[in-house]
């Protein structure tokens, strides 16, 4: 019986063999985590004492929300182009060097943070922090399923992003609190110089690349079939183009489109996090220590959660999960509105957390399912591209809304709605892509 079939068995490899799966590759693995730990860590600075401090700190008018969602804008379509950027430059220089890549370019972004005298500098702080994020953030996740196998994409995906976005909650707390010793701006800046530099040097130290797994694998495909046969796409080539591939993702393979869309569409409610819950709470009296514990509540259940919701998509299948993870979490953004009280509201950042579990993980792990391994960096590039343009799209849109009623509450609306118009897209474009749950 093939190794396939005893997931739990530890395979001595012949000399030269790669092997794949989580406990052959334990401490790659566990390096990786430590990256993504990091990644979150670097963008979770900015999202409480940032947006909070818009207006008194660093010159925001009251009222200005698309001067305010510009930054979000501006993080969403480069991280967007970036993840695009990483995924097929992975291919040809290897996952490490563009890991690496990411991180030299954060370096300035804790001095602007510190000696920025206007919005613009944060703007323009963000735009690096996009770079950043879509070539780290993209690696991480990518070398993880290089090293692991198919019944472990579930798994896998989520201990990624668990640990990710643990990092991204932990650090609005954190630097709330610093910001309240230290100042705003002196705090967020050592914080961010001290996570870059440790990722730095850990990612030149320890840090493998994985381009040989994938290529491993691709062999594998031909002469040892996998036990349970991924439904593949058919109309595409065996060494395709950058253009091919972004064709096929966005609108020739219906499957592909729909989780893209979805991607895209979930990204508003962390937009809407991101930029008008620091606001929102602030403005009804919240702390800003209270602040981070209330975003912090949605990205320590969004992370926490992932520990199981992966898993359970390599139990149970993909699609039911991410189909409710989508109005989960439009039902959450939409009970925010309804009571005025911080625990409420905690209560409810919480429960779009838990939405945003249930489907996170699993929409990158669908797009794998179905992802030849030739081709697999780019089309989770291309997802990822579609999924953190986002940010931009759904930070225009709530900034919008809100800048045509004048009020922040407009923009909670357009996100719920969103939410579950695009999960309604899901539930009938979409279908069940684990091999496990579907003829060959």
């Amino acid at each position: 019986m093939p190794a396939e079939d005893h997931p739990n068995r530890i395979v001595r490899p012949r000399a030269g063999e790669l092997l794949h799966g989580i406990r052959h590759n334990l401490d790659q693995f566990a390096h990786q985590l430590l990256q993504v730990l990091l990644v979150g860590l670097t963008i979770g600075m900015m999202r409480t004492v940032v947006p909070a401090l818009a207006e008194s700190d660093f010159g925001v008018p009251r009222g200005s929300f698309l001067l305010l969602s510009a930054f979000v804008v501006a993080f969403g379509f480069v991280k967007g182009v970036m993840n695009f950027v990483a995924g097929r430059l992975s291919e040809r220089i290897g996952r490490k060097r563009v890991l690496l890549l990411g991180w030299l370019v954060a370096f300035p972004i804790p001095l602007m943070l510190l000696w920025g005298p206007s919005w613009n500098w944060i703007v323009a702080a963000t735009v690096l922090l996009g770079v950043n994020q879509g070539l780290t953030w993209s690696m991480t996740q990518t070398a993880k399923l290089d090293i692991t196998r198919p019944e472990q994409r579930g798994l896998t995906i989520g201990l990624n992003e668990f640990s990710g976005y643990v990092g991204v909650a932990g650090a609005g707390i954190v630097t709330g609190y610093l910001a309240s010793e230290f100042g705003a701006r002196t705090g967020v800046a050592a914080f961010g110089l001290t996570v870059i530099v440790l990722a730095t040097v850990l990612t030149v130290m320890w840090v493998k690349d994985t381009r040989p797994w994938a290529s491993a694998e691709a062999a594998r495909h031909l002469t040892n079939p996998p036990k349970y046969a991924p439904r593949y796409p058919r109309n595409i080539s065996n060494e395709p183009s950058t253009w091919e591939v972004f064709i096929l993702m966005s609108w020739r393979d219906k499957r592909l489109m729909a989780l893209c869309q979805a991607g895209l569409v979930e990204k508003f409610v962390d937009a809407l996090v991101w930029v008008f819950f620091p606001v929102f709470l602030y403005r009804h009296g919240v702390s800003i220590s209270g602040i981070g514990w209330v975003v912090g509540a949605y990205g320590f259940v969004w992370g926490g959660a992932q520990l199981f919701t992966g898993k359970l998509s390599d139990d149970m299948g993909r699609h039911r999960l991410n189909v409710w993870g989508m109005w989960v979490c439009g039902v959450g953004v939409g009970l925010m509105l309804v009571f005025d009280n911080v625990w409420w509201w905690a209560l409810c950042a919480g429960l779009s957390g838990f939405g945003m579990a249930l489907l996170y993980p699993n929409l990158s792990a669908a797009v794998a399912d179905i992802a030849h391994p030739n081709w697999r960096g780019s089309a989770i590039g291309i997802y990822r591209f579609w999924r953190d343009i986002g940010y931009a799209v759904g930070g225009l849109g709530m900034g919008l809304a809100a800048s045509a009623t004048g009020s922040i509450e407009s923009g909670f609306w357009f996100v719920a709605v969103s939410m579950l118009l695009s999960g309604g897209v899901l539930r009938f474009w979409g279908e069940e892509t684990h091999p496990k749950f579907t003829p060959a």
